[in-house]
Order: C-alpha cells, then sequence, then structure tokens
C-alpha cells in the first residue's frame, strides 16, 4: 500500500477532512444512486400513511426503542425535535450482553407497508455496513495505524443504528420548534447521511461558530464522525455540531447510518494516538453500550 499513490492521497484527504472539519463527503462508494432514491422514496411513502397505520410499529421500552415514534417525541436537550422517525438497532437477543443491554433488548419493526420495506433495507444496511467498514480502515491508516486498527474488540461486531427520519412542514403553531433537529454530536465511530437531493436542511458548525449548509449532492453521502472516535484518537479527531432546520416548503427525507464499535467495547485512547499527543490520556474510558443505552433512555418522550 505504501507504493499506492492514490490510496495514499484519498488517506491524506481522508485525514484533513477529519481534522479540520469532522464532515465530508463520499462518492464512487458502490452503493448505486438509484438505491440510495429508492431507500428515501420507500421511507416517504411510509411517513405519507394514515397515522393508525404507522403506530403498528409504535416505538415503546418493550418494544426495545425500535419502531416509530412520532413528531415531538425525539428530545434532544430537553427540546423536542420537529421530525418523525423509524429507529432500527442491531438486534440483540435476551442476555447476549448481559444487564449491559437489557433495555435494548429486541428485534427491529418493519412495517407491513410498503410491502418491500423489510427486504430493501436489510440489503441497504449490509452494503452500509461494508463501506463503513472501508472508511473506518482508511481512517486507521490516516491516524497512523494498522489497516484493521478498528477491527477485533474495537469493532470487529460494530453494532449499528439506522434512523429513517421525516422533516414535516405543517406542524400545528403551538408543537413547533425551530429545529428539525437540535444541535448534537453523534454517538459512535462514522456516520453516512442519505438525504434528499434538492433540500437543504443539514447545517454543520463550523470553526468559527458559523452553521453552514451540508448542500446535498447527489450520489453521495454526507459523512461525519463521532464521540467514540474522539475518545479512541485521543482527541486528534474531533466530532462537529450539527443539527437541522427545514426551511424548505416540502417534506424532506434523511436516512442515518450510524456506524458504532462493538456494543460492549471499552474505548479508550489508543496507545499510538497518545503517543501523537503528549503521552497522557485526555478521556477516560467508555463502555460504547453504556453511552447509548443513556442516551437512548433520555432521548424520548412517550
Amino acid at each position: 500500500m505504501a507504493n499506492d499513490a492514490d490510496l495514499l492521497e484519498v488517506v491524506r484527504l481522508l485525514d484533513n477532512a477529519c481534522k479540520e472539519a469532522g464532515f465530508f463527503y463520499v462518492k464512487g462508494h458502490g452503493i448505486t444512486e438509484s438505491l440510495m432514491k429508492e431507500v428515501r422514496d420507500v421511507t416517504r411513502k411510509f411517513f405519507q400513511l394514515p397515522y393508525e397505520e404507522k403506530l403498528k410499529i409504535k416505538m415503546t421500552p418493550q418494544s426495545g426503542y425500535r419502531g416509530y415514534q412520532r413528531i415531538g417525541e425525539n428530545v434532544t436537550k430537553g427540546k423536542p425535535d420537529m421530525h418523525e422517525a423509524i429507529d432500527c438497532y442491531t438486534p440483540i437477543r435476551p442476555g447476549k450482553y448481559g444487564d449491559l443491554a437489557k433495555p435494548m433488548e429486541g428485534s427491529n419493526l418493519w412495517p407491513e407497508n410498503p410491502t418491500n420495506f423489510e427486504e430493501l433495507l436489510e440489503n441497504y444496511i449490509n452494503l452500509c455496513r461494508d463501506l463503513s467498514r472501508k472508511i473506518m480502515r482508511g481512517i486507521a491508516l490516516a491516524l497512523g495505524g494498522a489497516i484493521d486498527a478498528f477491527e477485533g474488540e474495537t469493532a470487529g461486531d460494530a453494532f449499528w443504528v439506522l434512523r429513517l427520519i421525516g422533516y414535516p412542514v405543517d406542524i400545528p403553531e403551538e408543537q413547533r420548534t425551530d429545529t428539525g433537529c437540535g444541535a448534537h454530536t453523534d454517538y459512535g465511530l462514522l456516520t453516512l447521511v442519505n438525504q434528499d437531493d434538492d433540500i437543504c436542511a443539514l447545517e454543520v458548525q463550523n470553526r468559527s461558530g458559523e452553521w453552514i449548509y451540508a448542500t446535498p449532492i447527489p450520489g453521495t453521502f454526507v459523512c461525519n464522525i463521532g464521540d467514540m472516535l474522539k475518545v479512541w484518537s485521543n482527541g486528534i479527531y474531533q466530532p462537529t455540531l450539527h443539527r437541522v432546520v427545514n426551511n424548505s416548503p416540502r417534506y424532506r427525507v434523511s436516512v442515518a447510518f450510524f456506524y458504532e464499535s462493538n456494543f460492549d467495547a471499552a474505548i479508550e485512547p489508543v496507545q499510538f494516538c497518545r503517543e501523537k499527543t503528549g503521552g497522557a490520556a485526555k478521556y477516560e474510558k467508555v463502555v460504547y453500550g453504556e453511552h447509548l443505552v443513556k442516551k437512548v433512555l433520555t432521548n424520548f418522550v412517550m
């Protein structure tokens, strides 16, 4: 690989993007633009169904926090978000992680309509997992590690989260807040965002504190790094605050795939990143599953 100039250039660009922005676009990734659009279209069709139909897969604590949530049920920093969503997680069989994952044990709730929903999304999830693993190999090289640095106990059995999100525009005045999703960083290693091509709504805070659009580029994923990568890299890479403000007069769809560490992984600054940053660990060890469960239990109003 040391003699592969094209690969080295991609790794250099990846390193620069993670250090300077925490966000980047990925193209030439092998997932067809038609499939990306089909996933958005089937998501939109579900959200267009009558409310009673959507409630058939309603998220509850008993469902392992999987399923459909209404507008305002997702909360960011205490404020209701103006979106509806379906939340999906890696299936967890009872007892697999002991008490650690108990609140989230279960399988995903797939709607019966549209009829191709489950098959399409299962295929899409597998493709996103493969793509994310490849990007994480590039990030490992960019940090100066081995290509398989995120395999094994760190992310060899990577947990994933999928959120299918709809941002309506016809929200009653008494219910409305100004953001579709409040400012936050993501919890895991890497996020792939598949957003509508023709609506600017995803905003990223740049280094000057300004909010700028992650303008849609057809056929690309908007990617961003998360909290676990910050800890693992000892702060060399920092996740970036982002939010969604849908000022468009049209309904917006976004499908976010979150590639995480192993659910029970204890993430701490890795030795070679500590050596690059003065030797001391800047962050305490974090068990990813504990981090996620704590967020999930405080993110929803039901």
